[in-house]
């Protein structure tokens, strides 16, 4: 039997870039370490912060979901969560009902918020539109656009300081080989483990940005926590293929993704050098915040005959039971 490099119990993990077996307790304790570390290196969050958290129901925000209630409790910070509701059928509706059950479970406030509701359509109908179109544009490319900028905007009226998403090691090293190969200068500098605030914007925080996703769902397997652990059926594209390289890297280079990260880490502070800061204006469609006359969003919602319905996603009755339910509300 294999035992763990640190107590000596049974060992359920080997971290091949460190070359050391881990026990269930060592494991744990190890993820939840990595997690308070990156907080505090990077100053994620400050005392009496409103720290907006986008749930999805899976492994990587489930985790962030109950390391963020503790962490936030400790340092009288204020939690919400936040589910976009992209409209899967069958995918989507699992993930929001154990993302409910498990706000209860910490006592925290809910907001579910559609792409029915803000756009008059799901994403499973915008697949279906861009195939009667004959449009080549993917559909994960929507949504993660849409997904992204209602986050923002619910964020945003709920008064939030930062949004805290749940990206992990594997999901930023993705994004900078991705944006490597499109040579997208402005969205590789805005990966990292906080985005400075602009105008209109909440910024974003990642705290699990430094641990693998095999961790992360070893960690939730071990804690007992109820999460969805099913990929979304529209998954594809470019990513997908990128992921699948790096993948094959690591397993002959155990170090390979914590190289990516730590490299872009070093070069980052020298991208702002090759870019010129954005003005940002309003979007002459739907009012949002973009450097150019429409923002992306009303650009693609365009192609497939959509638009945005209602520029406000929060009601005020919703906004006055999440303030009455602040310490001193």
């Amino acid at each position: 039997m294999l035992r763990c490099s640190f107590c000596g119990r049974r060992a359920v993990y080997h971290q091949r870039t460190s070359g050391v077996l881990m026990c269930d307790r060592c494991l744990i304790r190890s993820v939840e370490r990595r997690f308070q570390q990156t907080i505090s290196r990077y100053k994620l969050i400050a005392p009496n912060d409103r720290v907006a958290l986008a749930v999805s129901g899976g492994k990587d925000s489930t985790a962030l979901l109950y390391l963020m209630a503790e962490r936030c409790q400790r340092y009288d910070c204020e939690l919400i969560t936040i589910t976009i509701d992209e409209g899967i059928r069958g995918y989507r509706d699992l993930c929001i009902s154990l993302v409910k059950k498990n706000a209860k479970a910490l006592g925290l406030e809910h907001v579910v918020v559609s792409f029915e509701r803000a756009f008059g359509s799901g994403l499973d109908r915008i697949a279906a539109l861009l195939k009667d179109r004959g449009i080549e544009q993917g559909i994960c490319t929507y949504c993660g656009v849409l997904r992204r900028s209602l986050l923002n905007q619910v964020a945003r009226e709920l008064g939030a300081d930062k949004i805290a998403t749940a990206h992990n090691l594997d999901d930023e090293v993705q994004a900078i080989m991705l944006n490597y190969i499109r040579a997208d200068l402005s969205r590789l500098h805005r990966l990292g483990p906080i985005y400075r605030k602009r105008e209109g914007f909440v910024p974003r925080i990642k705290p699990l940005r430094e641990i693998p996703e095999k961790e992360i769902a070893l960690y939730t397997l071990l804690r007992g926590f109820e999460v969805n652990f099913s990929s979304c059926p529209h998954i594809g594209g470019m990513r997908v293929k990128i992921r699948n390289f790096i993948n094959e890297l690591e397993a002959e280079h155990p170090t390979t993704k914590y190289m990516i990260l730590r490299m872009f880490d070093r070069l980052r502070p020298h991208l702002s050098d090759a870019l010129k800061e954005f003005n940002m204006r309003r979007c002459q469609i739907c009012g949002e915040p973009t450097p150019s006359d429409v923002c992306r969003v009303c650009e693609l919602l365009e192609q497939v005959g959509l638009e945005r319905r209602e520029k406000t996603l929060i009601s005020e009755k919703q906004k006055e039971l999440w303030r009455r339910a602040r310490p001193g509300g």
